[in-house]
């Protein structure tokens, strides 16, 4: 098996948005912030397990559409005063094309 896994075009995922990549192990979703820069966190928060691909993408951070906890795209770490992670995933930009660590992909990574 390949270390990494291509899961698309750096041009399908829009800026201060995401794009869904469904895996064995969980939905993964891959997050452009403005600047270009791209993150990979579980779709999952760490509160109630709302999907932050659907929250909004400010600066290097995501809102969680459920109740507004504020996840870190660079650690998966919530920010303020509340506390958990969202597991992030391996990510990394080969021309136009973005791959993710294939091992993260499987059931049971953490």
């Amino acid at each position: 098996m390949s270390d990494w896994i291509d899961v698309g075009a750096v041009e399908d995922v829009p800026a201060l948005g995401s794009r869904i990549v469904q895996a064995p192990g969980g939905n993964i979703a891959v997050f452009k912030a403005a600047d270009g820069t791209l993150f990979a966190l579980r779709d999952r928060c760490p509160h109630k397990g709302g999907p932050l691909s659907q929250g909004i993408v400010h600066g290097h951070s995501v809102t969680c559409p459920l109740h507004n906890w504020v996840i870190s795209l660079e650690s998966g770490e919530a920010q303020g005063a509340d506390q958990g992670c969202a597991h992030k995933i391996p990510l990394r930009v080969n021309g136009a094309r973005i791959l993710l660590a294939a091992s993260a992909l499987l059931p049971n990574a953490a």
